[in-house]
């Protein structure tokens, strides 16, 4: 304020002084006597009177030697004014300046005293204004600076206590301290999960990628969006809208699982949640728990089976047929060591032969007649697929063969295994219901015949991992005839 004063007052000193000038340097005393011996005499009154009755601090009036003819001090008339031979006046010029004097600080005004034809320069006039002192307007509106600084101070409580409630509400009432450990822990979280994480904002924006993210997807940028860093795959041409649950994706001849999580705040889509565990990583752990969990099915599938073997012998021997109970137990024996040894001789891994000898028992709980052909074998896994991947495609080739006749009356699936490092064949065939229109839609993710959660993706999965290892599947099928599926990767030698 004091600044925006003493601004005004230099503009309104200035146009004050150069008006007196102006006024003083049309005089024809002034103009006719400047710059003679006359002139002494009669300026020095002339100059004093106009700045009495004008209240100005100073009228210096000088010829075009910078001798002096009017001045507060008459000491100093006839004297030479220091600052004449650099000033503009002496061209013809009026001008307005800032100086510090014994008075203090000052603004003059120079305009230059032309003959009374107008036609050459005599002199100069200097008038001078003391400019008021800081303090002194300080002083002179103090009062209106306490109103205003009063009235700003509240103003200015009242804005900073209703925008610290809306951040405070936009927060969710923490400090600001609070939210820095937040996202810190956040981010220290993110960075330590051993899958891939990625986040993005509504309109797929990514917004934050932990390190792992960085290393499978080959992107190092800090910007960019879906479509930048999945190049080519589902996740940048499909629209993000739901749940999806390991759903393959390949990148750099990687296979990996994504799950997708739509990112809802206060019913509106506020971006996604993308995590990606390597296919390979989980496969591990998968064959650690697809042994254990083919000998449950495999125990459990059993104990239904030996109970119904137990009570038809039970009855037997309380009918006193002991021979034909006899003879149920050999059958059965020799069934199942029959079935083991198949497996023993023909597939040499342990997680495969555990996996068809639990389908073969389901198999016979739900009256399935399920047989390994007679040419399988399997000598080796080929170059690029693993026991869980092999795991993985039977298995689901398997269920889905089988539960395609249980509506049926004939209901028989034969399974052809053939492999070694350098090819491998899978067949499946069953008499089941067959698939109307194109069979090969049940290869799409997310198609199922079943109304039930969690199907849908199993055929999907299986040609996901074909299709990485540069294989094929192929299918035909018959309306109440059967179907026929053939896995095809790698040349036999």
């Amino acid at each position: 304020m004091i600044h925006n004063i003493s601004g005004a007052f230099e503009k309104e000193f200035g146009a004050r002084a150069i008006a007196i000038a102006r006024t003083v340097a049309q005089m024809t005393d002034v103009q006719d006597t400047v710059g003679t011996n006359e002139g002494f005499e009669v300026i020095q009154p002339i100059a004093e009177r106009i700045r009495l009755a004008t209240d100005v601090d100073y009228i210096v009036i000088f010829d075009m030697d910078g001798v002096r003819y009017s001045h507060p001090s008459e000491s100093k008339i006839g004297t030479i004014f220091e600052e004449a031979e650099n000033s503009e006046a002496l061209s013809q010029h009026e001008y307005i300046s800032k100086a510090i004097g014994v008075q203090g600080y000052s603004i003059r005004a120079f305009v230059p005293i032309m003959n009374s034809n107008a036609t050459k320069q005599v002199g100069v006039i200097n008038v001078g204004i003391i400019s008021p002192k800081w303090y002194n307007l300080l002083g002179q509106y103090q009062s209106d600076i306490l109103i205003s600084l009063f009235w700003g101070l509240l103003v200015g409580l009242i804005g900073a206590v209703f925008i610290a409630n809306h951040i405070k509400k936009q927060t969710l009432n923490l400090e600001p301290y609070q939210i820095a450990r937040i996202v810190q822990e956040r981010s220290a979280i993110m960075q330590a999960m051993d899958v891939g994480i990625l986040a993005t904002d509504a309109d797929g924006n990514i917004t934050f990628i932990n390190q792992l993210a960085r290393q499978y997807t080959h992107y190092f940028r800090k910007k960019g969006t879906l479509q930048e860093v999945f190049p080519n795959t589902w996740l940048a041409e499909e629209k993000i809208e739901r749940l999806e649950s390991y759903r393959p994706l390949l990148l750099f001849d990687q296979m990996y699982l994504v799950r997708t999580y739509p990112i809802r705040i206060q019913d509106k889509n506020a971006g996604h949640l993308i995590m990606i565990t390597d296919r390979k990583e989980a496969h591990t752990m998968a064959e650690e728990l697809t042994g254990i969990k083919a000998l449950v099915d495999t125990l459990r599938a059993q104990h239904h089976e030996f109970l119904n073997r137990l009570h038809s012998i039970a009855g037997l021997i309380q009918l006193k047929r002991n021979e034909d109970a006899l003879s149920l137990i050999i059958d059965e024996i020799t069934d199942e060591e029959d079935v083991i040894q198949k497996l023993r001789d023909k597939i040499l891994d342990y997680s495969i032969q555990g996996l068809l000898l639990g389908k073969h028992s389901r198999a016979k709980e739900l009256g399935v007649h399920l047989t390994l052909d007679e040419d399988s074998f399997l000598l080796d896994f080929m170059t690029g697929f693993s026991s869980g991947d092999l795991v993985t495609i039977i298995g689901n080739l398997v269920d889905n063969a089988m539960e395609a006749c249980l509506s049926k009356d004939v209901r028989d699936v034969n399974i052809l295994i053939q492999g070694d490092k350098h090819f491998l064949y899978i067949e499946v065939q069953d008499s089941g219901i067959g698939i109307e229109g194109n069979p090969e839609k049940i290869f799409d993710y997310g198609f199922s015949t079943k109304n039930r959660d969690g199907h849908g993706i199993g055929l999907a999965l299986v040609k996901q991992i074909i299709e990485s290892n540069k294989g094929t599947i192929h299918i035909t099928s018959e309306v109440n005839i059967g179907t026929t599926i053939i896995v095809k990767a790698g040349v036999m030698e």
